[in-house]
């Protein structure tokens, strides 16, 4: 039995790294994804539009403030009684400072076209990395965590929540300054369809590779 218990055990942090691995990559991607919206110059993300907002007001660097807003929303787990994982943790920390790397080696949009073509590259990007980082099982993100909390506290439909949320922040952020427009749009359309795509097909080879990993072991 001996053999067998150091096998699995072997087996079981293999498929633990792996899923670090694609956690750390997720994450990475993810904040690549926001800098290459925020660089296309036509529009951001309704949590982006808070954060450019709030960069806008403080001077803040973006992927200081973007690591202060994820900070702030666990803050606000508290009285939600949500369970943080490794992966949120992970996603307050690293996704600012890889949005930062991205905006210091991507240049501005030289044209509308051009920003179009970056807007819908970090869109399709970040919804990718959102079904990496989620079908590794870390835990979700501040934000995510925030929106299944209130569903679960208050009763209300998930899309309502999500509405409330998203419609506050682009407020706020629009009044501090940031910039709302037509990628704006595209953001509150696509990336519903899009991380629906991602996220199951993700999900499954997550678990056949898991699975394909205990029977080699």
């Amino acid at each position: 039995m001996r053999p067998l218990f150091l096998a699995l055990s072997a087996t079981s942090r293999r498929d633990l790294h792996e899923r670090l691995a694609q956690l750390l990559i997720g994450l990475f991607l993810f904040g690549a994804g926001m800098a290459l919206m925020v660089r296309a110059g036509i529009g951001v993300a309704p949590w982006d539009v808070l954060a450019v907002g709030v960069v806008a007001t403080t001077g803040l660097r973006f992927g200081v403030v973007t690591c202060l807003v994820a900070v702030v929303v666990l803050l606000l787990w508290i009285p939600l009684r949500q369970r943080i994982g490794v992966g949120t943790l992970l996603n307050a920390v690293l996704v600012g400072p890889s949005a930062e790397v991205t905006l210091a080696i991507v240049p501005p949009a030289p044209s509308p076209w051009v920003g179009a073509a970056m807007f819908l590259s970090g869109l399709v990007l970040l919804a990718f990395a959102t079904g990496l980082y989620i079908s590794a099982d870390f835990g979700p993100g501040p934000r995510d965590g925030l929106m299944t909390g209130l569903v679960a506290r208050t009763g209300r439909p998930v899309w309502l929540v999500r509405t409330a949320l998203e419609g506050t922040v682009l407020v706020v952020g629009f009044l501090l300054g940031g910039p709302v427009g037509v990628g704006t749009l595209i953001f509150a359309f696509g990336v519903g369809p899009l991380i629906g795509w991602f996220l199951p097909v993700l999900t499954r080879w997550r678990r056949a590779r898991s699975s394909a990993l205990v029977s080699l072991g």
